[in-house]
């Protein structure tokens, strides 16, 4: 499908967030992901083409996407930070199963690796808009304060939103953080090292595995 481009705005230090309204109004649920298409000269190996997990939630009225622009970027992120307003991109349809249960007494626990904040955004930004409660804890590690980014709507997690810098999270820290474990779901999205590690520490720690959740985000090697 054709999206416009409409603007970027910095999210936090080294992200931005890219705003697009689509042709007509796009149904899909928190948490899920796009293919965005941008066709562009001398491209580098990493191609034209991007999966990005929607940092916008189903009821706002642009579709949006975060993600990490640094110097030392790909020609895709060249081409995406230099759209003006009013292009038209191509988007694939969302989808992808880094959803909430259906069940809301499911005690849930995100864990969020640097730009792997971004489907915690969308579904979280979700309850507020519908001002749903769900028993959620946040945990979010980035390298440094300057790149926490969504805190205005994490805070509605209060108490249950922590955040980390320039540290590596373990299950250890994770379980003593969130306490009875054995009914939760653990979410865990981030670079891909970062999750499959986060992912084997928490089985070896009695997780069962289909308790498990995971959005990998390729091309990143840490947070």
């Amino acid at each position: 499908m054709k999206v416009k481009f409409v603007k970027s705005e910095k999210t936090a230090l080294n992200i931005l967030t890219f705003w697009f309204e689509p042709e007509t109004k796009l149904r899909y649920i928190a948490g899920q992901y796009i293919e965005l298409y941008l066709p562009h000269e001398n491209a580098d190996d990493r191609g034209q083409k991007r999966w990005f997990t929607l940092s916008s939630a189903p009821g706002d009225e642009l579709l949006s996407i975060s993600t990490k622009i640094t110097p030392e970027r790909s020609s895709f992120k060249n081409t995406l930070t230099s759209l003006q307003s009013g292009d038209l991109v191509e988007m694939s349809q969302p989808m992808g199963d880094f959803i909430l249960p259906k069940d809301k007494n499911i005690p849930l626990v995100f864990i969020a690796g640097g730009i792997g904040t971004t489907p915690f955004r969308s579904i979280i930004a979700d309850l507020k808009n519908n001002n749903e409660k769900r028993n959620i804890s946040l945990i979010y590690s980035a390298r440094s304060q300057q790149e926490i980014a969504f805190s205005d709507t994490f805070d509605y997690l209060e108490e249950k939103f922590y955040e980390f810098t320039d540290t590596i999270l373990s299950a250890e820290q994770i379980i003593n953080l969130t306490g009875d474990l054995g009914s939760s779901y653990f979410y865990i999205s981030g670079p891909e090292p970062v999750v499959e590690q986060l992912q084997k520490a928490l089985l070896q720690n009695n997780i069962p595995k289909n308790h498990i959740y995971t959005d990998f985000f390729p091309g990143y090697k840490e947070i």
